[in-house]
């Protein structure tokens, strides 16, 4: 595990319990993505239990229930609020709902066909654990599919935030390479990704940060300040952002890492 991906797990548990309200009206780019993993790895004909690993409020869990009605759903999440407004969400479907660390699962080994997850491996620790957990609980031709952030995402907050001061404000993500040697190291051979950068406009930095809070995504790196950041940084850093924004347009990328991976 490299430094600066280490992240702090009870900060991110508190951070996506109190994110459970206000999620879904910030988790535009979420849904965009969730639409675009579900088309690029479609679902499996085969019967089994499906599971949608970090559901948070359920929009992924819901889409797959559209898509297949006779594939029985388990939506797991670590933050008890998202999964109770996940439940809340989805008043047609049956789906089993466990409040649990994807990095600490014990489900029966090859007890599940496929395992979906959009844009939530990225807040664990032990990434090649949670790989090898995937496998193991996997049937043998089962799939695992997920979404997660690349290493560019959010550049230009970094950037700005880095001219002020030597501190982790904005989490650090894994490469594809990197993603795909923890797969291979966890047994999976079949091995499919793509990369695409999206960027997300915003009337203002501050706009930019509220929506990272509201769906529970700002700072949790445990090299971040501990101390609240001065008004003066605050401040320097917004204009760093707006000056490097040469159109007067302000932009967030956001690195998507689309992977389907097969033993």
């Amino acid at each position: 595990m490299k430094p600066e991906c280490l992240l702090d797990k009870g900060k991110i548990k508190q951070a996506f319990t109190e994110a459970a309200q206000s999620y879904d009206a910030f988790a535009g780019l979420q849904r965009q993505v969730g639409d675009t993993l579900l088309q690029k790895y479609p679902m499996q004909a085969q019967s089994g239990l499906v599971m949608d690993l970090g559901c948070g409020t359920g929009y992924l869990t819901r889409k797959m229930a559209e898509h297949s009605a006779q594939h029985a759903l388990l939506a797991v999440d670590i933050a008890l609020p998202m999964l109770q407004t996940c439940r809340q969400k989805n008043i047609i479907s049956p789906v089993a709902y466990v409040c649990a660390d994807a990095e600490n699962l014990s489900f029966s080994a090859q007890s599940i066909q496929q395992i979906y997850s959009n844009l939530a491996v990225q807040w664990c620790q032990n990434l090649g654990a949670v790989f090898a957990n995937c496998q193991r609980m996997l049937k043998p031709d089962g799939q695992w599919v997920f979404s997660t952030f690349g290493p560019t995402t959010l550049q230009e907050l970094k950037t700005a935030w880095a001219a002020v001061d030597d501190y982790a404000h904005v989490n650090s993500f894994y490469t594809s390479t990197q993603i795909v040697e923890f797969l291979q190291e966890s047994g999976f051979v079949s091995i499919e990704y793509e990369c695409i950068s999206y960027q997300s406009l915003y009337p203002s930095v501050l706009a930019l940060m509220q929506e990272l809070k509201a769906i529970g995504a700002h700072n949790v790196s445990s090299g971040r300040n501990r101390k609240l950041t001065s008004r003066s940084h605050l401040q320097q850093m917004i204009a760093n952002y707006e000056r490097a924004m040469s159109t007067g347009a302000l932009l967030a990328t956001y690195e998507i890492i689309f992977v389907r991976a097969r033993v």
